[in-house]
């Protein structure tokens, strides 16, 4: 979405969003149907209040912070690395946007391996896949199976998308259109089971108590493990750096902007209350959740399956009918998000990337990584990335444990990855603040005093929920959870200091030659020295 929304930035003549479109545009951006069940799964009701407060201390502030940047910098098109590069420098901008694209390449790690769940589901109408081996063989069976799978799956769609051919993608859209089917019919569904019981919900609400207490037995006495939650919370609210692309196609930004963040942030808070809240009116969690048979991999297709099946019982019908509507409604519901994620994978696999290498320059990159082909692709790069994230698939498949522990790992690895490098932009506004000869006709700080305030209760608010959830596993005896957590971040922030620092020290030596240095960097140094 970042990068449709960057792109369509250049056309210099475009319809101005209004109010409603504004809101709609920002919440297909963020709302993701994947986490309420997840959400369910770990918590329970308790979950509702951490999406409150991770909306009031993460999402709305640092929506207002991207549109301040993406108002300011609107000229520029290097996205977050050009905010972050004016803002503090080229090495910090740079290490900080590497990261927020290999948090794309852990999604592709985890998506790779969990893209064989709906497969099942489509085939067999219920996930199989702990139980799929290779003819029989018990070494090659479950999350091992799994990963060899994933591997080939990654090969052939780099293959695939390095050719250039990207336009199944247009066609996988339906897929999304089809996802806001299923939350719709989860809502009216809902109401009407609800209705048909007279008021009586499967998993029984007792107001503050359940808003307080998780469901899921992991979870209750365990302080560090409830705040280790909030990272699940912050993910929900992920692709909000798309919000700084709005402003200017906003009509009369300076009223309608903050108001449609702040109704837009409302209703995805509501909306992921009200859809936990209707999970639970159709979901015993003891009765449903409660095997060790269901991971943060299938436990969506579960729930949608015991949906088809309660509305069944709702009504009277046979247990032969409620199993027929369960196994294929989960068909259905596979299906749909199969067309989902092989849209977003052919698409991400080269968008986030090529995004990347187009807004630093070529000598920053070894060899002819940095190379883009006359198709626009960056095929160099492209089979770099399917090389690491095979690896990182066959690493966390045969590093062992069950599939529960398997999907734990990876979801950890994305939660964590993918909210790390927020830290980098919200820690920068402060000194974006700071500065001087700048076009700030979108405001919603007005004072620096304020934007240091919220800068730092947004990076502190990120620190302590990722902090929380790497230490949590390993004082339940889970390092490798933690390990896996952890390491993503710091080998990828490792990664890319060293790249940065290569770079510096060839210009240094006069090796690369002053006209070949993208804008980006040149207007860093203009920027600089008017600062």
């Amino acid at each position: 979405m970042y990068v449709t929304l960057v792109h369509h930035n250049s056309k210099m003549k475009e319809k101005k969003l209004g109010l409603m479109s504004l809101i709609l545009m920002i919440f297909t951006s963020v709302y993701g149907f994947n986490n309420i069940p997840r959400s369910y799964y770990l918590m329970g009701y308790a979950a509702i209040p951490w999406f409150v407060i991770a909306g009031i201390l993460f999402f709305i502030p640092f929506a207002f912070m991207v549109a301040e940047f993406g108002s300011a910098f609107r000229h520029e098109t290097g996205g977050m690395y050009s905010w972050m590069c004016n803002s503090v420098g080229p090495k910090y901008a740079f290490v900080g946007t590497f990261m927020w694209y290999t948090s794309y390449v852990l999604w592709m790690v985890n998506v790779s391996s969990g893209i064989w769940v709906p497969v099942s589901n489509i085939i067999f109408g219920e996930d199989c896949t702990s139980k799929w081996s290779f003819f029989g063989f018990e070494f090659l069976s479950g999350s091992r199976l799994l990963g060899i799978m994933a591997v080939v799956f990654f090969i052939f769609i780099t293959y695939f998308d390095a050719k250039g051919i990207d336009k199944i993608s247009k066609v996988t859209s339906i897929g999304g259109t089809a996802v806001l089917t299923i939350n719709i019919m989860v809502v009216i569904g809902s109401i009407v089971m609800i209705i048909a019981r007279h008021g009586r919900l499967q998993q029984p609400f007792m107001g503050l108590e359940s808003l307080k207490t998780p469901l899921n037995t992991a979870y209750q006495g365990s302080t560090i493990m409830i705040l280790s939650f909030i990272v699940y919370a912050l993910f929900a609210y992920g692709g909000i750096e798309a919000v700084g692309g709005l402003v200017d196609k906003t009509e009369n930004p300076k009223k309608n902007f903050p108001k449609g963040i702040v109704t837009a942030a409302m209703v995805i808070v509501v909306g992921y209350a009200l859809l936990i809240m209707l999970v639970g009116s159709f979901t015993n969690y003891n009765e449903i959740l409660g095997t060790d048979s269901i991971t943060l991999g299938n436990v969506s297709y579960v729930i949608m399956s015991n949906f088809a099946a309660a509305f069944g019982d709702a009504f009277g019908a046979s247990q032969a009918t409620q199993v027929m509507l369960a196994h294929g409604f989960a068909r259905v519901y596979a299906f749909i998000m199969l067309l989902a994620l092989m849209g977003a994978m052919f698409t991400l696999v080269y968008s986030p990337l090529k995004q990347l290498i187009d807004g630093t320059p070529k000598e920053l990159w070894p060899g002819r990584v940095g190379e883009i082909t006359e198709d626009g692709m960056p095929k160099n790069a492209m089979w770099v990335q399917c090389a690491i994230v095979c690896i990182m698939i066959l690493l966390v498949s045969f590093g062992g444990d069950t599939m529960q522990q398997f999907f734990l790992i990876l979801t950890a690895m994305v939660n964590v990855g993918m909210t790390v490098p927020y830290m980098f932009i919200s820690f920068a506004f402060p000194k974006f603040k700071k500065m001087e000869g700048i076009d700030r006709s979108f405001v919603v700080f007005k004072s620096q005093t304020s934007a240091n305030i919220w800068g730092y209760v947004v990076t502190l608010t990120l620190f302590f929920a990722n902090a929380f959830a790497i230490i949590q596993p390993a004082l339940d005896g889970d390092m490798k959870t933690t390990f896996w957590s952890l390491s993503g971040p710091i080998i990828f922030g490792f990664v890319a200091w060293v790249i940065y620092t290569r770079y510096e020290k060839k210009m240094s030596s006069g090796k690369i030659v002053a006209e070949n240095i993208k804008s980006s960097d040149n207007e860093d140094v203009k920027q600089n020295n008017r600062a």
